[in-house]
């Protein structure tokens, strides 16, 4: 049982205990300001100030498009803007049908619950996100954890399942862009697998959209639009907006709108963001020229990298530098913040014990003169830390 501190209310006194007990382990995290360049934010494509969304606040206004939803979607909370928009987004990254989201975190909540069945085995990378894992533990599937992007460790796992007697569908459940490491899955040999094995593959492409693939479509994008494929696009990295879009076939869409608990109860995404995703989804279309900038900036960070520090770059807008120790981490993370650069220390249990890390974040709020000011203090910092 824990004692109260002096000044403490006692029935307080176990929170505050595990709230020490991560101070000891440099775990404790706090809520920051914004302060300084922008190395850490998902806002890859500098969308969410730009000018081009702050037009279509106006014009949403203007249209007397509502701030609230005012119910869930299967109340009067369905809205024309709602529809609109996954009827466009379903057009542009190819998808039968798509349903739009509170956020990334509800959709997989959503469809991972949802999806799989009992009977079913979801296999799923060891480093998928805490969403998607909260999403496999809500549902009545059996779910097994194989090493990252291993493809081999995959069909191991189905192989397994299928020897014991297993009669349902694998599900094959990944990111895309890995958030924490910047790497990339291998969708087509995870493709070959599902249709192999009369399965499907799940792919959360959140911090791929709008950046990578065909247009801004996501690594998916030549398998979005299959039966077995289900791809989860974010709204509020990239796209500058936010909220979430589920695309999958119809059928699947429709088991969605009756059985995900996060879609039925929850009050719906507010009109006037799903507004901004339209616009913003446009704005892929129309200016190229985001992508191909935002591309120059990570082949230049990850270059930079590679030459000033040694770290092989991830190929991506995320580079990890891997501390190792968490308080050495938080403390080269201050000492960037301090010299004017927002990068944060990221620490267990978001990353596995022993990888505290750097996540530096490129977007197109910087440039490369600004990119290489962040890469010389940095190894200035590393080499006195």
């Amino acid at each position: 049982m824990s004692v109260a501190l002096p000044g403490e209310p006692p029935r307080l006194a176990r929170y505050a205990a595990r709230l020490r007990q991560f101070e000891r382990k440099g775990r404790r995290r706090v809520l920051a300001p914004q302060s300084g360049v922008d190395f850490t934010s998902n806002d890859y494509l500098g969308l969410a100030s730009s000018s081009r969304l702050r037009e279509a606040v106006v014009s949403a206004v203007d249209r007397g498009v509502p701030a609230g939803a005012g119910g869930s979607r299967l109340l009067r909370g369905n809205h024309p803007e709602h529809e609109a928009l996954e009827v466009e987004a379903a057009g542009f990254f190819g998808s039968e049908r798509m349903l739009y989201f509170n956020g990334g975190y509800a959709a997989n909540l959503a469809a991972l619950s949802t999806l799989p069945q009992r009977g079913d085995l979801i296999v799923h990378d060891a480093l998928i996100h805490a969403s998607a894992h909260a999403g496999i533990a809500a549902g009545r599937a059996r779910a097994v954890a194989v090493p990252h992007n291993d493809v081999a460790a995959v069909e191991q796992a189905i192989r397994a399942w299928r020897a014991g007697g297993g009669s349902g569908h694998p599900w094959i459940v990944v990111e895309s862009l890995y958030s924490m490491d910047g790497d990339i899955a291998p969708l087509a040999e995870l493709m070959a697998l599902a249709d192999a094995h009369d399965g499907f593959l799940y792919v959360d492409e959140a911090h791929a959209t709008g950046v990578h693939g065909l247009g801004g479509r996501g690594f998916a994008a030549a398998l979005e639009g299959r039966d077995n494929v289900v791809v989860l696009h974010t709204c509020g990295k990239a796209l500058g907006s936010s909220g979430a879009l589920i695309g999958a076939s119809a059928v699947l869409c429709d088991v969605l709108v009756n059985h995900a608990a996060p879609f039925i109860y929850a009050t719906a995404p507010s009109p006037f963001q799903a507004a901004l995703v339209r616009e913003a989804l446009r704005a892929l279309a129309d200016e190229p020229e985001r992508r191909e900038r935002e591309l120059a900036l990570i082949a230049f960070a990850n270059r930079l990298l590679a030459e000033r520090l040694g770290i092989a770059g991830s190929g991506s807008q995320i580079l990890p530098v891997v501390i190792g120790d968490n308080e050495r981490c938080l403390a080269i993370a201050e000492r960037m913040q301090a010299a004017g650069f927002d990068i944060r220390a990221i620490r267990p249990p978001t990353v596995p014990a022993g990888t505290a890390r750097l996540r530096i974040s490129i977007t197109a709020n910087v440039d490369e003169e600004v990119i290489a000011q962040m890469v010389e203090h940095l190894a200035m910092v590393m080499v006195d830390n």
